[in-house]
């Protein structure tokens, strides 16, 4: 986007009926949704638990996304409680980030030899800088290239139907046991909640018994190739249709919450304003894509579906690793939630989920546990405001 870091959205692609097929890619270097998370060389860990009820989270969502700056192979992994009570909590998810240098394979004799032949997948032959994520240079068209460079054999096509997509599209419904506002649920990265110290066949074989989403691919395109799909007014009417379907009359709800509160009314009445703008200009930007799961726009802006904290900048923890400051990097969208399918019933909720990272993207020499960044989780509208 023009004034700023390019937006790259992801979209779920094809289900991943098994292991990553050899092929260009190693497994720790694919876009996914769901499964469970392939760590880079070197970094192991066991499956993370919820710091609110203690049940092991669920991976989302595996990123691999290296930045120009180093040449390090660079992933991240979002992980979330699917207990009801735990989805608006900031301390029921988890971001971990995990970074592998070829230059790790000259100190450390350990690695073995299928480790050894990944590492040759250099990051330049991915993305050369944060921007290119998912994508390479001199390809044709940002889904073509996401596809070869997965190793998918079917082409999807560049064209999308918005209108339509977008007037299916349904934030998650009100949860029945409701969570923290995620503005009063500030939990900065702690401590990794890990299990007791376990041998890596005892890590292993809990992550193969955990229940887990169905993985599919994440295609990544360019936000800037659908730009020219953006009809403002059609938005507008679509955006009309979606509150009259979700029966969200906004004048008539503040008509009968601050009737008789005079004190407060007016600026009660800016507060609802505020939250109709915001999540007004969220549907309106996403409009020209509905379909995307996933937002990446590395030192760019988030998009946030209701108003965030006034004094969310100065609450974003510095890194516990370096002390660096914390920048935006990507942040998942509503419609992940339905594109969630287990076989257990398993589900989580949101209305966006938005990640902070070191700007440094630093990593301890010969550390071999992923780092944890910040999460800020913002609820589905419905849940925080229509309860």
């Amino acid at each position: 986007m023009a004034g700023g870091p390019p937006v790259l959205l992801g979209l779920r692609d094809a289900a991943m009926a098994g292991p990553v097929p050899a092929g260009p890619l190693p497994a720790w270097a694919t876009n996914k949704l769901g499964g469970t998370a392939d760590w880079v060389p070197a970094v192991r860990a066991g499956p993370p638990r919820c710091a609110r009820c203690g049940r092991a989270l669920l991976l989302l969502v595996q990123v691999y996304c290296p930045l120009e700056r180093g040449p390090a192979h660079r992933a991240l992994h979002v992980f979330a409680c699917a207990a009801p009570r735990c989805w608006g909590a900031a301390r029921s998810w988890k971001v971990l980030r995990s970074q592998y240098s070829q230059a790790q394979d000259k100190q450390s004799g350990a690695l073995s030899v299928a480790q050894k032949q990944e590492s040759t997948f250099a990051a330049k032959d991915w993305c050369e800088d944060a921007d290119d994520w998912g994508a390479c240079d001199g390809a044709e068209a940002p889904a073509c290239a996401s596809l070869e460079l997965l190793g998918l054999k079917e082409a999807v096509s560049s064209e999308v139907e918005c209108a339509s997509q977008l007037q299916q599209l349904h934030l998650a419904e009100p949860a029945q046991d409701t969570a923290p506002a995620a503005s009063e649920d500030m939990d900065g990265p702690g401590a990794q909640d890990t299990p007791p110290a376990a041998s890596e066949d005892m890590v292993m074989a809990m992550a193969a018994s955990a229940p887990v989403f169905q993985p599919f691919y994440i295609n990544v395109v360019d936000e800037e190739d659908y730009m020219g799909f953006l009809d403002t007014d059609h938005a507008d009417k679509l955006l009309k249709e979606y509150q009259q379907r979700e029966s969200l009359d906004l004048e008539q709800m503040m008509s009968d919450s601050f009737a008789g509160e005079d004190g407060n009314e007016k600026y009660e009445k800016s507060e609802v304003k505020s939250w109709d703008h915001t999540f007004h200009k969220f549907m309106k930007r996403i409009s020209v894509c509905p379909e995307q799961i996933l937002r990446y726009s590395w030192g760019g802006q988030p998009l946030f579906i209701t108003c965030p904290p006034a004094n969310l900048e100065q609450d974003i923890p510095a890194c516990s690793a370096c002390g660096s400051s914390r920048v935006f990097e990507f942040q998942l969208m509503p419609t992940l939630v339905s594109m969630l399918q287990s076989d257990s019933d398993l589900s989580v909720e949101f209305g966006t989920v938005i990640v902070y990272t070191c700007e440094r993207s630093c990593w301890p020499t010969d550390h071999q546990t992923p780092l944890e960044e910040f999460i800020f989780v913002q609820e589905d509208p419905d849940q925080r405001l229509f309860k």
